[in-house]
């Protein structure tokens, strides 16, 4: 006697058994902390128990703080440089790794792989010293081909500080996002480049009129994972020049770190995390209605 699939399957009880661990967790960790921000973040709380109610004057202070919105435009900032430098260059080289012709394709995948495995802290240290002006590998690096005008103090000069923060950013993630569109030209069919190379097409048109659009709704994901993720930033900044020199290289996460730790002023150190939550949070819905609204007319 044959059994019924469906009496095979767990039942909806069984289900939300397995589930509800998750789901207490995540409301735990993320859900209970957001409102949480919220309620602290209408009173002055120096810490301690001493919490002075003041209701929305936090958020009026917040839209007037002047650092606040540098830190944000900082934010775009690293958000702008590095989607140009992780997602462009992570599609260059898909599109290298991608050729039939590259022997020791695992080799060089697992490679391009591996400083996304590094803690951004080490990463940050690392090129902290890469940076630093007596013994760093960038200024002995032109002090060897003779061009001695371009050493520089790089961690301290405020005109190159935000470039200099943004590189190990693109440094470590452009293999985060070379092996998700790697993923996705693989399911490409060989068949189409094949016809494409029979009509006399390079590798530079196969990349830009069949790759790009066959791709599409992964490089908008790839696109979604780098703003949500650059909004964020922390670590590597942290560690390199904790928002200096002065707030220079400062971000909303630093900023928000400084007053709620530093300034042990934790009611507007609620208010300012709420606050990047609700930019990053629209950031990102926007970028992804417009991304969305381009594909369907074709335009990217």
């Amino acid at each position: 006697m044959k059994k019924n699939r469906n009496s095979l399957a767990p039942s909806p009880g069984v289900m939300a058994a397995y589930l509800l661990p998750s789901l207490l967790f995540f409301i735990f960790v993320v859900i209970v902390p957001i409102f949480a921000a919220v309620y602290y973040s209408t009173f002055r709380w120096p810490g301690g128990r001493i919490m002075t109610f003041i209701g929305l004057n936090n958020y009026i202070d917040m839209f007037n703080d002047s650092v606040f919105w540098a830190s944000f435009r900082n934010n775009i900032f690293i958000t702008v440089f590095c989607l140009i430098g992780q997602i462009g260059l992570a599609f260059l080289f898909a599109c290298l790794l991608n050729t039939r012709d590259l022997k020791m394709k695992n080799l060089h995948r697992s490679i391009a792989y591996f400083p996304v495995t590094i803690s951004a802290v080490v990463v940050g240290f690392v090129w902290t010293m890469i940076y630093d002006y007596n013994y760093g590998i960038l200024n002995l690096f032109l002090n060897f081909i003779g061009r001695d005008d371009l050493v520089r103090p790089w961690i301290s000069s405020r005109e190159t500080i935000m470039t200099v923060v943004s590189i190990p950013l693109v440094w470590q993630y452009i293999g985060l996002y070379l092996v998700i569109i790697l993923a996705a030209m693989t399911s490409i069919s060989s068949e189409i480049f094949e016809m494409a190379e029979i009509d006399g097409a390079g590798g530079f048109r196969k990349a830009i009129y069949i790759t790009l659009p066959m791709i599409r709704g992964t490089l908008i994901t790839c696109v979604m994972l780098c703003i949500a993720g650059n909004m964020r930033a922390f670590d590597h900044i942290f560690a390199m020049t904790r928002g200096g020199p002065g707030f220079s290289s400062s971000v909303m996460a630093i900023y928000a770190y400084n007053v709620s730790f530093m300034q042990i002023n934790m009611g507007y150190g609620s208010t300012l995390s709420i606050g990047i939550l609700i930019i990053s949070f629209g950031l990102v819905i926007a970028s992804r209605v417009a991304l969305t609204r381009l594909s369907r007319k074709g335009e990217i």
